[in-house]
């Protein structure tokens, strides 16, 4: 496992793993989801992840049912805030879901932390977040684009504000509206194809370079950009998507 304190180099404390737990399966309209980050948690992985990388970890967690609107507006908000608040100590902020719709939070709350951070400063000098989305899905649809009406296929959409050049990897269900929405905000995406074609890692290399080696990165990844045969829990799964090759 590499040095966490020679690859993250925007973190101030490099000493602690914040892990909030977002058991949200509210923004998708079959329940199931939420119990993700428990399975996830007995597994033992993050105590893994955090004794061979010699952090401490500080550890939070969301129950977001019932599945009202207000209910998950609210609990989008205090995930958010979560998220700004480690993120704002200079900590690396691990949020598990839970549905995509927890996206929204984590990009803005992280969003918000580097703004403050960086406050004051020339507007030369001042970083803007880069965000790699890895998904089958865009999921940038609007209110008024989404035929479905679920939160889980928005939080691109709703987190673009504060984050306005984001990228997506691994795409292979895409609405013919958020093909417009991609075009016209100048999204920088990847396709299943394009992986296919050029091998993941070119995909990667494509992606780091696009942002920048000095652009601070959010990474927001959804089990359902695994080909089923992988995932087969996942609530979405969409067939040719990437596995162990």
């Amino acid at each position: 496992m590499p040095n966490i304190s020679s690859t993250m180099k925007f973190l101030a404390d490099r000493t602690h793993l914040a892990i909030i737990a977002a058991k949200f399966s509210c923004g998708a309209p079959r329940a199931g989801a939420g119990k993700g980050p428990e399975a996830i948690m007995q597994t033992g992985v993050f105590q893994e992840i955090a004794t061979k990388a010699n952090l401490a970890i500080d550890f939070d967690v969301l129950a977001a049912e019932p599945a009202t609107a207000d209910h998950t507006e609210a609990k989008e908000k205090e995930e958010g805030g979560l998220v700004y608040q480690h993120a704002r100590r200079g900590r690396l902020v691990l949020t598990v879901g839970g549905d995509h719709s927890i996206g929204a939070g984590t990009v803005t709350g992280t969003a918000k932390a580097l703004r403050d951070q960086f406050a004051g400063q020339q507007q030369q000098e001042q970083q803007e977040l880069g965000v790699l989305w890895i998904d089958a899905h865009a999921d940038i649809n609007t209110p008024e684009t989404s035929r479905s009406g679920r939160l889980h296929g928005m939080p691109v959409a709703f987190a673009s504000c504060l984050a306005p050049s984001p990228q997506s990897g691994c795409l292979r269900d895409v609405d013919e509206a958020e093909k417009e929405l991609i075009a016209r905000h100048q999204v920088k995406a990847f396709t299943m194809e394009d992986v296919n074609r050029l091998g993941i890692d070119k995909i990667m290399e494509a992606a780091l370079d696009h942002m920048g080696p000095d652009t601070p990165i959010h990474a927001s990844y959804d089990i359902d950009s695994l080909d089923p045969e992988w995932a087969p829990s996942t609530g979405f799964p969409v067939p040719a998507g990437l596995s162990l090759e």
